[in-house]
């Protein structure tokens, strides 16, 4: 398989004082397991790389990797850049008048949900909040702030039964940038 340009995103990094690992050890550690060139992102766990490894495999790969050096049990779940480039073009907020971009979130699922599953959550009423699921990505408007939503990671996993990671449109843009730039 030929290299590929991915953007590993790891749930829980780095968070309120908790799993606490320096970006540098991060990039050392994907490193030292054969990704080339790995970037990192804000202190939160997005790191991008080069890999000629399945994506299938990688996430697991990565998370035993993390486990093994920092003893932390990390979720993680990989996208490749054009993926992220096609969520970022399909954002279904960006259509509508007066959107405020700073209030927008994604919501990265581990895979695609099942159609019933989303059928249970499709009708609920959480506004101002709002969220629409496309595949294996709910995108998110939140007005008054992703920190006051009920619409977190955890209201998606347990809905929706596949584990999620979310990253506010300003980071999901930014990594996608650098992947772009990524040699």
């Amino acid at each position: 398989m030929t290299e590929q340009i991915y953007i590993a995103i790891l749930r829980g990094i780095n968070v309120a004082g908790r799993n606490t690992v320096a970006m540098e050890h991060l990039k050392q550690l994907f490193s030292e397991n054969g990704f080339e060139g790995s970037v990192t992102y804000i202190q939160s766990g997005n790191v991008i790389f080069k890999s000629a490894v399945a994506k299938d495999q990688l996430a697991a790969l990565i998370s035993r990797a993390i486990e093994g050096r920092f003893q932390l049990n990390i979720q993680v779940i990989v996208v490749p850049k054009d993926e992220m480039g096609k969520i970022i073009k399909d954002n279904p907020f960006l259509e509508e008048e007066d959107m405020d971009e700073e209030k927008l979130h994604v919501t990265i699922l581990e895979k695609n949900p099942d159609s019933e599953n989303i059928k249970v959550i499709q009708n609920l009423d959480f506004k101002p909040d709002r969220f629409i699921v496309k595949n294996n990505v709910v995108y998110l408007y939140c007005p008054n702030g992703y920190g006051k939503t009920k619409l977190s990671n955890t209201f998606f996993e347990s809905k929706l039964k596949v584990k999620a990671t979310t990253r506010n449109w300003k980071t999901v843009n930014k990594l996608f940038e650098l992947a772009s730039q990524f040699n």
